[in-house]
């Protein structure tokens, strides 16, 4: 997704900068130093150039310059060459920042530092997210990998777990069970899998379903779910059986900024009841 900015093609933005020195500091940063990869976000680079750090803090780009430095403007541009944003340096500042929150166009960004029309210096790194499901549980059988509340209410929610092993922030907008679960996320079920204003996320803080969970580059969240996908009712979904039962369900997370589904598939098994709502549940990925 582009950010709304005045439209800047990238001829446009050199085309200001007619006749200054290009100077390439990204081997300089990469080296020792930091350009937004997980890990890396709080390590300053050593580098002579006016650049010393070009990093990823949370949803913010944040550029550090030296002491020496002697630019008055740093401007960001987009993968697709338009200009994101530009900050203006006064003078005896050593950082600028460009928040990017997580409606960004995935890809390679470019960082420009201005002295007027006079010299220039430029480095340039990947701002993309890249989200990946660790692990999965149901409250039922892993209450102290919950919140503190209600033992009915964990018992038929689920926790999973999302790393971002990218160079760049993410928000899960969607959480689904697809498939054979007592409460599906679809029209077997619950019926929110087509709904853009229902998330599936529950945030123990608030005690209510938030509409996105951020997930920052480097970071390992757990997500809990808040339609009670593991709840038995009658007429809907997977019910217990007088015999056992195995099948298969689809974890999916929809996220903002890739625009894409993660999924996991998972084979649940149902131990043998002569109650609809009173068999035991255990899940493992397929």
């Amino acid at each position: 997704m582009t950010r709304n900015t005045p439209h800047l093609s990238r001829r446009n933005v050199l085309r200001t900068l007619a006749g200054a020195t290009l100077a390439s500091v990204a081997g300089c940063l990469n080296n020792g130093g930091s350009s937004g990869t997980p890990g890396d976000e709080t390590t300053p680079s050593d580098t002579d150039g006016p650049l010393t750090r070009v990093a990823i803090e949370e949803t913010t780009l944040v550029v550090e310059l030296s002491a020496e430095a002697n630019v008055d403007q740093v401007n960001l541009i987009q993968p697709n060459g338009e200009l994101f944003g530009k900050r203006d340096v006064a003078a005896g500042a050593r950082q600028v920042s460009f928040e990017i929150g997580t409606a960004y166009e995935p890809g390679e960004y470019r960082v420009v530092a201005l002295k007027g029309e006079g010299s220039v210096v430029e480095t340039s790194l990947p701002i993309q997210p890249s989200l990946s499901i660790v692990e999965m549980g149901i409250g039922r059988n892993q209450p102290e990998k919950m919140w503190v509340g209600s033992s009915d209410k964990i018992s038929k929610e689920a926790f999973v777990t999302v790393e971002n092993r990218g160079s760049g922030p993410d928000a899960v907008t969607k959480l689904l069970f697809i498939g054979d679960v007592p409460y599906p996320s679809d029209e077997e079920g619950t019926n929110y899998a087509d709904n853009d204003d229902v998330s599936g996320i529950y945030d123990p803080e608030s005690d209510t379903e938030v509409e996105s969970v951020v997930v920052e580059p480097g970071e390992q969240i757990t997500l809990y779910s808040y339609r009670s996908p593991f709840a038995f009712i009658r007429g809907e979904g997977t019910s217990c059986k007088s015999e056992e039962q195995t099948s298969e369900f689809e974890l999916i997370l929809e996220t903002r900024v890739r625009a894409e589904e993660i999924s996991k598939t998972y084979s649940i098994q149902y131990s043998a009841s002569e109650e609809f709502d009173n068999c035991e549940i255990s899940i493992s990925e397929t």
